[in-house]
Order: C-alpha cells, then sequence, then structure tokens
C-alpha cells in the first residue's frame, strides 16, 4: 500500500516538477509542469479541507450553545410561570 502524500514527499515532488520543468526537452518540461500544477491544487485542496473543517467546528459550536441556550430558557420558563 502507498502511503498518504505527507509533506517530505511533497517537497521531493515539488523538486522533481521544478528539475524537470528547467529542462532542454519539451515532454520533460511539460511533465515537471504537470507535477507543479498537480501540487499546486494539492495545496488548495488541503486549504478548503481544513477551512472546511473550521467551518464545521464553528457550526457545531453555534449547534451547540443553541441548544444549551433553548434547554436553558426551557428550564427557566418551567420554574417560573409568566402572569
Amino acid at each position: 500500500m502507498v502511503n498518504r502524500l505527507d509533506e517530505e514527499r511533497l517537497e521531493i515532488l515539488r523538486g522533481w516538477g521544478a528539475g524537470l520543468g528547467s529542462d532542454d526537452r519539451e515532454e520533460l518540461r511539460a511533465a515537471g509542469k504537470a507535477i507543479t500544477v498537480l501540487i499546486e491544487e494539492i495545496d488548495r485542496l488541503q486549504v478548503d479541507l481544513w477551512n472546511a473543517k473550521a467551518d464545521q467546528a464553528a457550526a457545531f459550536e453555534s449547534l451547540v450553545t443553541s441548544t444549551q441556550g433553548t434547554a436553558l430558557r426551557q428550564r427557566l420558563t418551567r420554574g417560573h410561570p409568566q402572569a
């Protein structure tokens, strides 16, 4: 099984992309560019994933706070009926 792309592996790929991208042969330059483009996309996807996780955590916190506030209001109104 292949391990996930960690930062060390991405750096190796960045080096390959840069090296191939500066080669005299057109096919190798194209391969280097492709590697570079894919790594940039991986970087963007990692940022998107991080933001989505942060948004999800914030939404969960908001839901918990809202639910706790509703439960507290219900308990208070049961204990003190309004006239």
